[in-house]
């Protein structure tokens, strides 16, 4: 995911994003912990995309506020 992807996006879509993403972080921390899966990269990738998606969230709020 690419922040010049992110920042074509609306509000909503941002929040449905990192709904989906946390949820994908949760399933990935559980399997691990189950030893279900050997992803460990998946989960920093995950981390990694939800800032990213936050940043582009708090960029949009602070050019509405200016």
């Amino acid at each position: 995911m690419k922040a010049n992807e992110l920042k074509a996006k609306s509000k909503d879509d941002l929040k449905q994003e990192v709904k989906e993403l946390l949820r994908a972080q949760f399933s990935l921390r559980m399997q691990l912990s189950t030893q279900q899966t050997t992803k460990n990269h998946e989960i920093r990738k995950v981390r990694r995309d939800i800032a990213r998606v936050r940043t582009v969230m708090h960029e949009q709020k602070l050019k509405a506020g200016n």
